[in-house]
């Protein structure tokens, strides 16, 4: 039925946020609702909805406002990160029983690698998943098999709410080619135009695209992309990598479009904290600060900048941050703005780069890292640390992070 080397489902639950409040809210059931961000301003931005919204042509991202016009009678929501919790560790937990090689993506998804037993029926076997997870917790999923990451994701996305699809290596030719470059997992609008001019419009024209022409536009990732495009993807199920953090990010939409730049300022600062207090939770700093910059007629300009050493203080944030803007900010009316830190590494394995101003305090400390490196050399790693890399709470964002390994737990 699939490749006998590795079965592994890829779980989408459907419109998660709203189907946990019709969960609650039995009378929400067979309506459009929606949940958004900030239901009764204009940053009120669709998070989710359900199918039934979506039948009226109302789209996650879209603004709340244009979403009554197109559905005066959409019921719009707050979200409750608390319930949506709840719900997604009983999802996680009912897929434990099946295989301990789970990888949750994000709140509502994630891979599952399930053991080969000879005679088995995949199919059913799986349909008894999705029934136990509509009848034990109430929630919608669609399921796809496939021998890797890739076609799994894929498959899953074929049939929505409630499907079950299987993705064979040997089907890619007839089913992922003639597809458009952009229904393929991890292509972007921006890649997807990029890969246009260059005169790739299907999965089938990437999949047999010249691999110099590939690499010379988007690097390494061009490489990856062709692999994938021929259904080839050998990434593990990897239960860890939810714990591997890649980025910190905060952004926001203003309540109204603005050229006023202590205002915008004042927004810059007010990211980069919550950017900084992240990371501080996480116990993280990054090499590569970047900006998002919408515009009101919705053009974005993402910019970032590398540095050489990791930071994570908010004042170093700001001034990278705004450094970013001042360079690049067309002077346009603003709508959202954004601040990312990247390229992020744990804290205590991040090295400074020694200069005139800092080598006096590095060599104050030499001292001591010798005393540390001897003391764990005779009693473990671990033995001593910092009292401010004791684990405690740090701030809002450490307990309330929506999927961190905090969350898991």
């Amino acid at each position: 039925m699939v490749n006998k080397s590795r079965i592994i489902l890829h779980i989408d639950m459907n419109s998660f946020y709203a189907s946990v409040e019709q969960i609650y809210d039995p009378s929400l059931k067979g309506k459009a609702i929606a949940i958004a961000g900030n239901p009764k301003e204009r940053r009120g931005i669709i998070i989710t909805c359900s199918y039934e919204a979506r039948a009226r042509g109302v789209y996650t991202t879209m603004n709340v406002g244009e979403a009554r016009r197109k559905c005066p009678e959409l019921i719009v929501l707050p979200p409750n990160f608390e319930r949506y919790r709840a719900a997604s560790k009983s999802f996680f937990n009912l897929l434990k029983e099946y295989s301990e090689i789970l990888q949750p993506v994000s709140i509502d998804e994630g891979y599952l690698q399930l053991p080969i037993v000879d005679g088995q029926n995949v199919l059913q076997h799986v349909q008894n998943i999705q029934d136990r997870i509509w009848n034990e917790l109430q929630l919608p999923c669609s399921i796809g098999i496939a021998p890797n990451k890739f076609l799994a994701k894929m498959a899953s996305d074929m049939k929505k709410p409630m499907g079950i699809t299987i993705l064979r290596k040997r089907d890619v030719p007839t089913i992922l080619w003639p597809m458009n470059v952009i229904e393929m997992h991890g292509v972007g609008k921006s890649t997807a135009e990029k890969l246009a001019n260059l005169g790739i419009q299907t999965i089938g024209e990437l999949a047999v695209a010249d691999e110099y022409v590939l690499k010379q536009n988007f690097g390494i990732n061009g490489l990856r992309m062709k692999q994938k495009a021929n259904g080839e993807d050998d990434r593990p199920v990897d239960p860890e990598a939810i714990y591997d953090t890649k980025s910190v990010g905060n952004s926001t939409t203003l309540s109204y479009d603005t050229t006023d730049r202590d205002e915008l300022y004042k927004v810059i600062v007010t990211l980069s904290e919550k950017v900084a207090e992240r990371l501080k939770a996480k116990k993280l700093a990054g090499v590569t600060v970047s900006i998002m910059i919408r515009s009101a007629d919705w053009e974005t300009c993402t910019r970032s900048k590398s540095i050489n050493n990791a930071i994570h203080s908010k004042e170093d944030i700001i001034e990278q941050a705004w450094y970013l803007f001042n360079k690049h900010w067309d002077e346009e009316p603003v709508r959202l703005l954004g601040v990312t830190v990247s390229n992020v590494s744990d804290l205590k394995e991040t090295t400074q780069q020694l200069t005139l101003f800092n080598f006096e305090e590095h060599i104050k400390e030499e001292p001591i890292i010798k005393l540390v490196d001897q003391i764990e050399q005779k009693f473990g790693k671990g033995t001593i640390v910092r009292g401010s890399d004791i684990a405690k709470p740090v701030g809002k964002y450490h307990a309330n992070t929506s999927f961190s390994k905090d969350f898991w737990e």
